[in-house]
């Protein structure tokens, strides 16, 4: 069983990567708050299972992606109308402009997580491919993608390099 202490610290040291990964799915901040609930209920429940620091974070991005997906395919989710303001979210780095993150929001699911997992949370193509369950190069071909179809909507103004 865990305690208070190691969940606090959990949610201190990956709360803000858990945000940011369920906002970028969810598109608006209420939707990534229900999943970063969602998910520390769920390392509460299995935090015995976890290994190490590094097993957390993998273990943590996987459950928000599970999560999110599952939310995404519900009837419920499916009807309603969500509020997005991507411009004042508290979870989008306020280093990014607006353009960026209206850009990288807009791409497909699947271009979308690469690119968040990829330029957001520091990943290598390797590491993405275990996480998603993918083979590299497909990794690989979805970046090479994501990043033309950005530049296609920026217009050439950022290097996606």
């Amino acid at each position: 069983m865990c305690t208070k202490e190691q969940i606090q610290r959990a949610m201190d040291e990956y709360g803000n990567m858990v945000l940011r990964l369920a906002y970028m799915y969810m598109r608006n901040e209420h939707d990534a708050e229900d999943v970063f609930q969602d998910v520390f209920i769920k390392l509460y429940e299995h935090m015995d299972r976890i290994q190490s620091e590094a097993h957390m974070k993998a273990w943590l991005i996987r459950v928000t992606i599970n999560i999110c997906k599952n939310k995404l395919k519900s009837f419920v989710y499916r009807k309603m109308d969500a509020y997005e303001d991507g411009a004042h979210s508290p979870y989008i780095d306020n280093n990014d402009s607006f353009e960026v993150i209206s850009a990288v929001t807009s791409l497909p699911m699947k271009y979308r997580e690469v690119i968040h997992l990829f330029y957001y949370e520091g990943y290598q193509t390797k590491e993405i491919a275990h996480l998603l369950k993918k083979r590299e190069s497909t990794v690989r071909s979805l970046l090479s993608r994501a990043r033309e179809m950005l530049k296609n909507k920026l217009k050439g103004d950022y290097d996606f390099a």
